[in-house]
């Protein structure tokens, strides 16, 4: 049974990320459409088509490599000034490239779709369509989340008492119920602390989160009050804290001194509001942005797990194949099936918020590198107008084409290495 969910977990994984990609597409299409954009075309995936139904003007289909997707719009890029197209070339070293993808951007317009190129609407309109795809993961990111913490819960540390520690112990010491020779008791044991008390009020005031408890104790110092619940009774207890050496609450690889009082919370399952939506998204936005920038450094780890045989770091980047395995390794494990359930849609929503941060880079050819432009062309309309010049027209994004392809290029010797990684070293859930 466990090959067969890890199998199963792999496919739905997998489906969920075309739903994803397809779903980001959908953003541009639609947003395209409303400003009256032609759309030729609507694929899911690249290369050889293996599905397609036309509707309309539109060319809906599946392609066999499901790396990705695109939205065809006609006149991406603007014709270069005082050229016609079919005249011969301009000299230059990318000159080549330029033209073929100008040619490109124009294959089908006709004379009747003359107003309806990309080009030719206006900066803030060209700003939402390729906007709206990024945004469209991100609203699905919101979705998935929304789900998880309201309709699943959350494993949140609670005000509740789990186990006092008996004995003060370096940071990298296990806890024991048994205290070794002239060890001392901890500030909890001390003063009287049990299992299943509930903290009710620390040094007069009182808390939600355990977490602002936690910082309000390595904050203070001396002999304090604390008030708990005791089978509905409040008890005053008053311990003396002490200064220890205690892992660091963002960084438990490092250390700090900070007061120590001794207590672990109770751990339970709980569900949230829909503020706590708002703030995981804050947080895991801002941690997936810095492991989209640290991307460059993760390249050795990845070269050694390839073709070294290292160790693949827990927190390696992976593709859509390590990330449909360990799809696949949620629904094998043991877990409760809500729990599962929330770690696969968790994953999916990580997915997702990589898609809307990485599209979002001003570098060509991702979205960002349509949307820079745009902004770029509306600074200068707005400057030419204040100095009474003329409107100096579109910015020409094919002159980014040689940027477009380099990026192209490191991108597809990323993926690669990425790929392999994960077929032969994939990272594994611990």
């Amino acid at each position: 049974m466990t090959i067969l969910w890890t199998i199963v977990g792999i496919v739905v994984f997998f489906l969920g990320i075309l739903f994803s990609v397809a779903w980001h597409e959908l953003g541009h299409f639609a947003t395209a459409k409303w400003f009256g954009i032609k759309v030729p075309e609507f694929f899911v995936g690249f290369g050889r088509t293996v599905w397609s139904r036309k509707v309309g003007e539109t060319e809906f289909g599946v392609k066999a490599v499901p790396l990705g997707g695109y939205v065809r719009m006609i006149g991406m890029l603007p014709p270069a000034k005082g050229e016609v197209y079919g005249r011969s070339r301009r000299t230059g070293p990318f000159q080549g490239l330029i033209d073929d993808a100008r040619q490109a951007s124009m294959a089908d317009v006709g004379p009747e779709d003359a107003d309806r190129q990309f080009y030719t609407r206006r900066p803030w309109k060209r700003i939402i369509v390729m906007a709206a795809g990024p945004i469209m993961n991100l609203v699905l990111a919101v979705v998935l989340f929304a789900i998880v913490l309201m309709g699943f819960g959350q494993m949140t540390s609670t005000l509740t008492v789990s186990t006092v520690s008996q004995c003060v112990l370096p940071a990298t010491a296990t806890q024991t119920d048994t205290c070794p020779p002239n060890a001392p008791l901890t500030p909890a044991a001390a003063a009287g602390f049990q299992a299943g008390d509930r903290i009710v009020s620390f040094d007069g005031q009182p808390f939600e989160r355990w977490e602002d408890l936690q910082a309000a104790i390595r904050k203070a110092s001396g002999t304090v009050t604390v008030v708990v619940d005791r089978g509905g009774q409040q008890v005053t207890l008053t311990p003396t804290l002490i200064t220890t050496e205690l892992p660091d609450l963002d960084d438990p690889e490092k250390t700090e001194q900070a007061s120590f009082l001794g207590l672990s919370p109770l751990r339970e399952i709980q569900r949230q509001g829909i503020d706590a939506v708002g703030t995981t998204m804050v947080d895991i936005v801002g941690q997936v942005g810095q492991k989209l920038v640290e991307m460059p450094q993760r390249v050795p780890n990845l070269f050694g797990a390839v073709f070294l045989g290292e160790e693949r770091d827990q927190d390696s980047p992976v593709g859509i194949v390590g990330a449909s395995r360990i799809g696949g390794q949620i629904l094998a494990s043991d877990a409760p099936p809500g729990q599962e359930i929330s770690a696969f849609l968790s994953l999916l929503a990580l997915v997702n918020i990589s898609l809307f941060l990485f599209n979002l880079l001003p570098i060509p050819p991702l979205d960002g590198g349509q949307i820079f432009p745009a902004i770029w062309e509306a600074i200068r309309r707005r400057l030419a107008m204040l100095r009474g010049k003329p409107d100096p027209g579109p910015v020409d994004a094919a002159k980014l084409m040689p940027v477009a392809m380099t990026v192209a290029l490191i991108f597809i010797g990323w993926s690669a290495l990425v790929f392999v990684a994960d077929v032969i070293n994939p990272v594994r859930l611990s």
